[in-house]
């Protein structure tokens, strides 16, 4: 996936460090499967279904990050299924 992301022309970073920051101090870290353009994170999965705790990580990932759209692509089953969330705006 990323070697299509590049050769698509996109910026694409993979296992990502990520610092969450809460209040000007630092309150922990986790790695991003993918990032894309700076803007889009991707947690691969492959699993039977994407389950509701899948979203909720990825979710989780967009309010800590600030980032405004993730994926939860699912490469478990025949064919790919994807899950898009995109992170609320406070103040429109």
């Amino acid at each position: 996936m990323l070697i299509e992301l590049r050769k698509a022309g996109l910026r694409a970073e993979y296992q990502k460090p990520i610092i969450v920051h809460y209040e000007g101090e630092i309150v922990g870290e986790f790695v991003a499967d993918l990032v894309v353009e700076d803007t889009i994170i991707l947690e691969r999965k492959s699993v039977r279904r994407i389950l509701v705790a899948h979203e909720i990580q990825l979710v989780n990932y967009l309010v800590a990050t600030g980032k405004p759209v993730g994926l939860v692509p699912n490469f478990g089953e025949r064919k790919v299924e994807v899950k898009r969330k995109v992170r609320e705006l406070v103040g429109g």
